[in-house]
């Protein structure tokens, strides 16, 4: 129980999208239904039905990502545990809200949550930048490879990434 709450915590963002999208789909998919069961079958029963099948995608990337944020956590927690708290390794994770919430939790666990916190003061970062720092430069990001990598390969960086 102690680890699904831990897991739970790394990222309240995607979890609670994941809530959001998925009632999206249960009520599109009852829309559709709906429109199928009329005894003429429309076009709109289909635009139901592809809206469905795009919600369902949308839960399973929340849920992706919210685990890439949980395996985050747990190598954040071990370098902290190994190395002692290293600004660096902070500065690394900084450019995204659920990066920086997986970090915030290993660095309480690890007995460095003030210091952590210092540091994205530091660059910058509030309570209420929640979009990471590629989508605001360039929305159209969210498509590239690379920052899908990096989202959901946390630890794993290519040259010239600039996610």
């Amino acid at each position: 129980m102690n680890e699904l709450l831990r897991y739970l915590r790394v990222a309240p963002f995607p979890h609670l999208t994941t809530v959001k999208v998925a009632a999206l789909a249960i009520v599109s998919g009852c829309e559709a239904w709906f429109f199928i069961e009329q005894p003429e079958f429309s076009w709109v029963a289909w635009v139901w039905i592809v809206l469905t099948g795009l919600f369902a995608w949308g839960v399973i990337l929340c849920q992706a990502d919210a685990f890439s944020r949980y395996r985050e956590f747990k190598r954040l927690r071990h370098l902290l545990h190994r190395y002692g708290f290293r600004p660096g390794i902070f500065r690394l994770v900084a450019a995204s809200r659920c990066q920086r919430d997986a970090a915030m939790l290993a660095a309480g666990e690890t007995g460095c949550r003030a210091q952590a916190r210092r540091v994205f003061q530091e660059l910058g970062y509030r309570w209420y930048h929640i979009l990471p720092d590629a989508i605001l430069a360039n929305p159209f990001v969210f498509f590239h490879p690379r920052f899908l990598r990096s989202t959901f390969i946390p630890g794993k960086r290519s040259k010239n990434q600039p996610c």
